[in-house]
């Protein structure tokens, strides 16, 4: 309940965002513009983008026949989840990770590196499947793509009002602006930092979310943290390599990063998903 109110808040932040900086920076006509042109890019993404992620990872459908283990494993936590039974996916790649995908759950995808099946115990295994199964039932693809419009009518709203300063596209009284051509100019730089910075927290949420969630469906905390472990540690010494506009997908980040880049983390730190899962009753 505290992540689903989290994820409220902070879309509500984005919202607020685009009606405080959207009618400063390009009055309500721009917004309507950034609008459309954001809800028609990522409402394209949100239906097709299962397709292209699984092509981009050259991600392989498997029978139950290839890998009833699997099948087996991914039918009973489905099934502990109220869920359909998912497609199933082989990624060929020895580095340890895997995702969930697809616009709902009747048309969700679970893929895993061939690394990932190699590296894990079963249970540990079953609690990443818990994991990614977790957001196919939180729709988090969903409330993803709806962070992703509402950030990306942000920064267009920020480069229709930098061109508009540029070539003196703006006409209203510099001093009602509250801060002329600069202030235009910084409030258009800064407003889509925010944006990210916001939807990037939502991102963490989630995660969080799916990690609790996920926990549950497998019936213990205990899989899910060991395999956490497993994954942080073998993920540094044999990064994916993965297109970071999808890193976000993946049950851990595919590359490194610390100090102040955390604050753009699509992943809440390991260390602390793992002490929250140990702490689950």
């Amino acid at each position: 309940m505290e992540n689903q109110l989290k994820t409220a808040l902070l879309l509500g932040v984005l919202t607020a965002l685009i009606i405080i900086f959207g009618n400063m920076l390009a009055g309500q006509s721009g917004m309507v513009i950034a609008f459309a042109l954001a809800l028609g890019l990522n409402v394209f993404s949100y239906w097709y983008s299962d397709k292209l992620v699984l092509r981009m990872y050259r991600a392989r459908e498997v029978s139950e026949a290839e890998a009833p283990e699997l099948f087996a494993m991914v039918a009973r936590l489905a099934s502990a989840a109220g869920l359909p039974m998912p497609k199933v996916y082989s990624i060929p790649d020895q580095s340890p990770n895997a995702f969930a995908t697809g616009r709902n759950p009747e048309h969700a995808a679970i893929a895993v590196t061939q690394g990932i099946m190699r590296l894990l115990s079963r249970q540990e295994l079953e609690g990443v499947l818990a994991h990614e199964l977790a957001h196919v039932k939180n729709r988090d693809i969903l409330i993803g793509t709806v962070a992703a419009v509402l950030a990306g009518v942000i920064t267009y709203i920020a480069n229709m009002a930098q061109w508009a300063a540029m070539f003196g596209g703006f006409s209203r009284d510099d001093d009602e602006d509250g801060g002329g051509l600069l202030g235009t100019v910084l409030l258009a730089v800064l407003a889509p930092i925010a944006a990210l910075l916001v939807q990037m927290a939502i991102s963490r949420s989630r995660e969080y979310l799916a990690d609790e969630t996920g926990a549950r469906f497998a019936g213990s905390p205990a899989g899910l943290a060991g395999a956490l472990e497993k994954l942080d540690a073998a993920s540094q010494r044999m990064p994916l390599r993965a297109n970071p506009a999808t890193e976000n997908m993946f049950i851990v980040k595919p590359f490194t990063g610390g100090g102040i880049m955390r604050l753009f983390s699509t992943h809440p730190p390991i260390a602390e998903r793992i002490r929250r899962l140990r702490e689950m009753r």
